[in-house]
């Protein structure tokens, strides 16, 4: 028996963001839809996922939340919703799962930079640039954008400090060679950008060690500096195979990587710094490297940081798992970025899988049901024309083609002709990492079993069943067997609901794989078919999206801490003194901005006296003046004037102040419009 083929693929190993949102899933469920794919194939698929945990942004957050920090990660990475809860919740299929701050990992990292150094490519010097925090990033200044950060646009930090470097320079030449003479990086437009804005204008050697913090993996020749973030992070696709470590045994099995699937900001490091460091180590280099786009909300990236964050939990127990699934495959080319938004989604699971696929699982099903019973009769499958015309139609040289040229009914063939095609051009489009190309060969199919059955008016053969009987049963058939195939290759997207499909239709387990997707009539006969529950019911857009906003404010404010206000005084007035404070009702007039203050507002005020009263109140961040005009406020008449920007202020307002989420909220005391300017408050 021979071996079966490998393929190993991954996703970045993921900073563990204290908030998880759906750009997170976007990358794991496409890669995990290609190692469903590969398996369907009959692939000896490895398929890697993780978290990088290590570098200063953490040590801050860390230390901000008052915790050590491993602590810090392994509540997000270990935790309620952390990253493998996220995972398990999106059906991810990984094969392992590594954390850059497991001890085998962390040996390995100290070897391979020893061997990198031993060998003349990393040296020490000294580090004098640009540091972006976030990013974990170094930039001369020739590659800052408006003096910022060309990744996340934050502002960099000066950073000078002893370190270790990486000879990068030196490999430029074999890097742009790789680059511009193979298809080592994908989509083609990131080469041009690798080239010409990293390699051209001189590729500099990387710093790749720091002193200025703690947290990441000891230097163990050289106490006190620690490896660059990146240095540690890339390496884990060879470490979780078993490099430079006695954890695992799979390097020899499947390194080369078929393919590190990782984000646009992410590709400088896996096209450019991560074959360098491979060259160097003397190891063959991935097969590929695809650089997939961003979701988007409005125009931007979707980050915690921009507060657009939209919550995968929300969105899969609204919706369900496979819905979401299928939507962030079906709807984004995975090369480019894409407009996210939740009434994309709530359309495209109407439109695909509730009008589309649902309805004709739910037809068919039911009318095999009405009119059979649930069981067609034996001899009703294929013939064997229309298995020779399957098997025309599935020829590489002629796939896709439509053809009524032969014994079968036209609709027939015209269906048959579409579905034999069906698994070529699927894999042609997922082998190009397109899985929405590959979505919408199957809804093609899917499209044209709907109309063929308003083609074949089934309800009118139906009337007459000792005469149309057979001509029904075999029409039954063929939605079956359509429905089957575009299950099978629907199955690495969406396999929780696939399965459901399979029962319902009574596909047997030797017609759920790869191989019987090419064959047509695989499908018995006599299979039972159930009708069972719809497998997308419609969503109503406007309670749909009513109940998103509702549950995503509830899940805001479950995350927020309780309000924090000002603890009471303890120091006792006494009444009398009390009763010298005179509080009036004022009548807001007008009320305008103080110029050059940021915080001042200058209220013109009717006190009951028949005299405007001025009086000067910092409260410019939390309220806008014309929503303040014609207000019943509450104000102490009596206190001393004093001068506020070179204007005079008679009185205080009153407001009531607390801390929320870390952040002051003030609130004008404002009272009922029906009392009078001027009113006693006692």
């Amino acid at each position: 028996m021979s071996e079966k083929p490998k393929f190993y693929l991954t996703t970045p190993i993921y900073y563990p963001s204290d908030k998880l949102h759906i750009g997170h899933a976007y990358c794991t469920v496409a890669t995990d839809t290609i190692a469903r794919y590969k398996r369907l194939q009959g692939y000896d698929v490895m398929f890697l996922t993780g978290t990088d945990e290590h570098g200063q942004k953490i040590e801050d957050k860390a230390k901000a939340a008052g915790v050590t920090p491993k602590e810090f990660v392994d509540n997000i990475v270990e935790g309620p919703r952390g990253v493998k809860d996220l995972w398990k919740l999106m059906n991810i299929s990984n094969d392992r799962f590594i954390r850059t701050t497991d001890g085998y990992h962390v040996k390995s990292i100290q070897r391979i930079f020893k061997r990198m150094y031993d060998n003349g490519d990393i040296y020490k010097g000294k580090y004098v640039g640009k540091y972006c925090t976030p990013c974990e990033s170094f930039w001369t200044e020739s590659q800052l954008v408006d003096g910022r950060c060309p990744d996340c646009g934050r502002e960099v930090q000066d950073a000078q400090e002893e370190a270790y470097f990486f000879r990068l320079s030196k490999y430029a030449g074999r890097i742009q060679r790789l680059l511009e003479d193979t298809d080592f990086l994908e989509p083609r437009s990131r080469v041009h950008e690798m080239v010409n804005n990293f390699i051209k204008p001189g590729l500099e050697d990387l710093c790749v060690s720091r002193t200025s913090f703690t947290w990441g993996v000891p230097v163990d020749f050289d106490p006190g500096h620690v490896v660059y973030v990146w240095i540690d992070a890339l390496s884990n696709y060879i470490t979780a195979l078993g490099y430079g470590n006695d954890q695992y045994h799979d390097f020899d099995r499947f390194w080369p990587a078929d393919v590190h699937i990782v984000g646009k900001e992410i590709v400088r490091f896996h096209s450019i710094i991560w074959p360098a460091m491979l060259m160097s180590l003397d190891l063959p280099l991935p097969k590929k490297v695809f650089g997939y786009g961003w979701l988007l909300l409005s125009g931007g990236k979707m980050s915690k940081s921009k507060g657009n964050v939209v919550d995968p939990y929300i969105l899969s127990e609204m919706f369900g798992v496979d819905a979401l699934r299928f939507f962030l495959m079906r709807t984004f080319p995975f090369g480019s970025d894409g407009n996210f938004s939740n009434e994309l989604l709530i359309q495209t699971i109407n439109t695909d899988l509730a009008n589309d696929l649902g309805n004709l699982v739910s037809r068919t099903t039911a009318m095999v049901g009405k009119y059979f019973g649930g069981q067609l009769p034996a001899g009703c499958g294929a013939t064997g024309e229309e298995k020779d015309l399957a098997a025309r139609a599935a020829a590489p040289e002629t796939i896709g083609m439509l053809t009524a040229a032969v014994g079968p009914e036209k609709f027939d063939a015209e269906l048959i002709s579409l579905a034999a095609g069906l698994r070529g051009r699927y894999q042609q489009a997922m082998d190009a990492y397109a899985p929405h190309k590959a979505l919408e060969e199957v809804f093609a199919l899917v499209q044209r079993a709907n109309k063929y059955i308003d083609e074949n008016a089934p309800w009118t053969l139906a009337k007459e069943m000792e005469a149309n009987g057979p001509r029904l049963a075999h029409m039954m058939y063929n939605l079956l067997e359509a429905t089957r195939i575009c299950g099978i290759l629907l199955t690495p997207f969406m396999p929780g609901s696939c399965d459901k499909l399979f029962d319902q239709i009574g596909a047997c387990k030797d017609c759920r794989t790869w191989d019987s997707a090419g064959v047509w009539g695989s499908l018995s006969t006599t299979a039972a078919v159930t009708k069972g529950d719809n497998l997308f019911p419609r969503v109503d857009m406007d309670k749909a999206l009513e109940a998103l906003d509702q549950a995503e404010e509830a899940a805001r404010k479950a995350q927020l801490p309780p309000v924090e206000v000002e603890p009471q005084l303890s120091e006792q007035v006494d009444f009398e003194t009390f009763c010298k404070c005179d509080f009036r009702a004022v009548k807001v007039k007008d009320c305008q901005p103080v110029k050059k203050s940021n915080k001042l507002l200058r209220f013109t005020l009717d006190d009951g006296t028949g005299a405007d009263r001025q009086i000067l109140s910092g409260i410019a961040m939390y309220y806008k003046p014309e929503e303040l005009i014609g207000k019943t406020l509450v104000a102490i008449v009596n206190l001393p004037p004093r001068k506020m920007m070179g204007l005079e202020s008679n009185g205080m307002l009153i407001s009531a102040v607390h801390t929320e989420h870390g952040e002051e909220k003030l609130h004008l005391i404002m009272v009922d419009d029906a009392i009078p300017a001027g009113a006693k408050l006692c």
